[in-house]
């Protein structure tokens, strides 16, 4: 099989999805890639894989030597002296972490042209690149989730709150713009940070010592989960730790938690997965409280697929896009119009 990862977008979370292409490069072995690199104005580039390295695209090197693409029904296109010539793939992989892969605009755009790909489908990309709407969704399907405030920018900041709390920008990952505020003097600078990145921030409880577990997975005819971890990390991951972490490679150890706890990890999981995220491979954080499981968040497209956690990554892949969801073809016969227009004697 041969897949076209496509990565890079204009978002702040830009940088990451190359770091996170570039590992997907050393660790899918079975399968053949090409590698669509869209920019911050948002041009796509056909980039070869000897050059899939992160100066590459800082230096703006891209500009000079990759071919520049088009969309087109059914795939992509390079301009060639005499015509265009098509990329030959069979599946595309949505790379693109944050704002435009995560956000359903490039979902969007492979939906109407009509192109295989794995990742989240429109819907499930709106309510998980939402914080709120994800607290939501996780909810109305019987998931438990940390208590909040929804804060917008013009909203006062006189809060009456617990602290320690964390602030999150309603519509970022990847631990952009996020503080632990541990006092009311620390609370303004918070969210001047938080408010450089959206409009919206949420705030939590910021619960020292709780436990965090992610389990990532697909359900294509049966469900394929990954083994659990538990994240060994300080308070939280800053960009730069994140950044990092977005480049692991190499299988991490199991938690060593109760069979009763790994079944309720799972299946809270399960309940947010399907149907929703048909057709994507996910990574979902929990935090434990009193043997409690909480949905963090939901990461559509984990950093490098979270291929960490998984036995046969390779594997995995050929079992997710061979098990894609399909659009329904709707037949368009005019037979309102013809039928009105023949009641006219205009047939």
């Amino acid at each position: 099989m041969k897949l076209a990862i496509v990565f890079g977008g204009s978002s702040y979370e830009h940088e990451i999805s190359i770091v996170s292409a570039i590992t997907l490069k050393s660790v899918i072995k079975s399968h053949k890639l090409e590698f669509i690199f869209i920019d911050n104005k948002r041009d796509f580039y056909l980039v070869d894989s000897k050059d899939m390295k992160s100066n590459y695209f800082s230096s703006k090197e891209y500009l000079k030597s990759a071919k520049k693409l088009s969309i087109v029904k059914g795939g992509f296109e390079a301009k060639g002296l005499l015509k265009a010539k098509s990329l030959d793939f069979d599946v595309a992989l949505n790379l693109i972490h944050g704002r435009d892969g995560e956000d359903g605009k490039v979902t969007s755009l492979l939906e109407f042209f009509n192109i295989k790909y794995i990742g989240p489908r429109v819907e499930a990309s709106i309510l998980s690149f939402n914080k709120l709407y994800t607290k939501l969704l996780a909810n109305s399907l019987g998931v438990k989730t940390i208590d909040y405030k929804l804060l917008s920018k013009d909203d006062s900041r006189d809060l009456d709150i617990e602290y320690p709390v964390i602030i999150k920008p309603l519509r970022l990952g990847s631990s952009i713009g996020v503080s632990i505020v541990k006092s009311a003097d620390e609370l303004e600078y918070a969210l001047d940070v938080a408010f450089e990145f959206d409009n919206e921030v949420l705030i939590e409880p910021f619960i020292d010592g709780i436990k965090e577990y992610n389990l990532a997975g697909a359900h294509s005819k049966d469900w394929n989960l990954s083994i659990i971890e538990e994240p060994q990390k300080e308070e939280y991951l800053d960009f730069d730790k994140k950044y990092l972490d977005f480049a692991r490679d190499e299988r991490v150890s199991e938690a060593n938690i109760s069979d009763e706890l790994k079944e309720k990890i799972k299946n809270s999981f399960k309940k947010i997965y399907k149907p929703l995220f048909n057709g994507a491979i996910i990574r979902c954080d929990f935090f434990v409280v009193d043997n409690e499981v909480y949905l963090n968040e939901i990461n559509p497209i984990p950093g490098s697929l979270a291929n960490y956690l998984f036995e046969n990554f390779d594997n995995l892949l050929n079992i997710v896009a061979t098990n894609l969801p399909t659009q329904k073809d709707i037949k368009i016969d005019y037979l309102y119009i013809n039928s009105i227009q023949k009641a006219k004697g205009k047939a």
